[in-house]
């Protein structure tokens, strides 16, 4: 039995500004847990540009966003653990116990007095799309065809289909060009893309890729390789409208569908999760209903920006810290944040006062295009905060920063709604 004040589970962007932050804010016996065999998770394969403007306001790659985060987990000497599973965690008399798997030391127990989740996400795969068509070779997730190319220097195919226009989608749908490979086009669900606007422009227009907006593929042609697919329009209730097949020729079919956050260990510790996020339910402290268990980055929520996920992550490990040290204990009360008018979730999902910084950023996406709109916060049916908008996107996450002074001269305070008006 291994027992530490703080684990932090999970190695990529998320795991290590905990870390950092909880390791500067005091907290000395501290063990980041990684499953892979390097510290940096998905980042490492993330070669492309754009990651660090409002961390470090200047354009970095994946990796080395993620170096100048292993670094100073180096020089701070944070210990962390690769090639480390953990398989099982759950809570007895205060304490957590996590159940860890490697190969150097088997199966075995560490004692922590809280944990930062950290696990981050995955792509959703073919068998929750339900395409029709055989199973052929050529049919790969958008991250696994990343880490192929920029990490094993492989090619999946010579002439491509991508259904989703998710970031990793239209990324690759880039990548795959300047590779050789002819993208023939990028087929999206929705009628509108679930990407950033800058790279819809910069991966798909900057190389005339077309991008075909409420469209699915509906077949699959091929039993040994793919050999083409056939997309179809479908209409507001997502289903294929009869006479719109279109058929094309290609030999890889790219899915980027959308990730889910990994949350089978906030599962087995009975986390309360938030069904639209698929992530844990936090409050202003990211802490989940279970004490002394934190949760950030794209374990939470899926994020559009790295930059966001450690800023996130750095408050998780700050309120560890707290939480150890006996400074997060309070008597307030839970204000819920409710959410109707196009606002699908908030993160945080409540708010303690007395626990609040001075500036809480809530962080929150809509679910449709919304166009010269206004993001509209009240409090006990009056109206707390305006911002007006000239175009909300779900692809792209939206943030408000709720004042602790302008909350606590709010009487009786029951709830805080957010809505969009148009």
């Amino acid at each position: 039995m291994m027992k530490k004040d703080l684990v932090i589970i999970g190695g990529g962007p998320a795991g290590l500004a905990a870390a950092i932050a909880a390791k500067e804010a005091g907290v000395e016996d501290l063990l980041i847990l990684e499953r892979d065999s390097v510290l940096g998770g998905i980042l490492n394969q993330c070669i492309h540009n754009g990651f660090g403007l409002h961390t470090f306001k200047e354009e970095l790659t994946g990796p080395e966003y993620a170096d100048r985060y292993i670094e100073k987990v180096k020089t701070l000497n944070i210990p962390y653990k690769l090639n480390t599973m953990v398989v099982d965690l759950a809570a007895e008399n205060g304490l957590k116990k996590v159940t860890v798997m490697n190969r150097q030391e088997g199966l075995y127990e560490t004692e922590a007095k809280a944990v930062v989740l950290a696990m981050g996400c995955r792509e959703r795969p073919r068998g929750a799309l339900n395409i029709p068509g055989y199973r052929p070779a050529g049919i790969y997730s958008a991250g696994t065809a990343q880490r192929y190319v920029n990490i094993d220097g492989r090619m999946p195919g010579k002439e491509v289909v991508i259904l989703g226009s998710g970031d990793i989608g239209l990324i690759m749908a880039r990548r795959m060009t300047l590779e050789g490979a002819k993208v023939k086009l990028v087929a999206e669900l929705m009628p509108y893309s679930g990407g950033l606007k800058r790279n819809i422009v910069q991966c798909l227009d900057d190389f005339g890729i077309p991008l075909k907006l409420s469209h699915t593929v509906v077949d699959i042609k091929g039993k040994e390789r793919v050999e083409g697919i056939t997309i179809a329009q479908v209409d507001e209730n997502a289903k294929p409208i009869p006479g719109t097949e279109e058929e094309v020729a290609c030999d890889t079919l790219l899915l980027s569908c959308g990730l889910i956050p990994e949350n089978e260990l906030s599962d087995s510790l009975g986390v309360n999760m938030n069904p639209v996020t698929g992530g844990p339910l936090v409050n202003e402290s990211l802490e989940t209903n279970k004490e002394g268990v934190f949760a950030c980055g794209n374990v939470l929520h899926v994020h559009d920006l790295v930059d966001y996920v450690s800023q996130e992550a750095e408050q998780a490990g700050k309120k560890a810290a707290a939480y150890l040290f006996g400074d997060l204990a309070s008597t307030g009360k839970e204000i819920p944040l409710s959410v109707q008018n196009g606002v699908r979730y908030t993160v945080p999902a409540s708010v303690n006062i007395d626990r609040m910084e001075d500036n809480q950023i809530v962080r929150f996406r809509v679910d449709n295009v919304y166009r010269d709109a206004v993001i509209e916060v009240s409090c006990n049916g009056k109206l707390l905060k305006n911002q007006k908008k000239r175009v909300l996107l779900p692809g792209e996450m939206e943030q408000i920063i709720l004042n602790k002074s302008e909350l606590e001269a709010i009487d009786n305070l029951e709830e805080i709604n957010f809505n969009i008006k148009i």
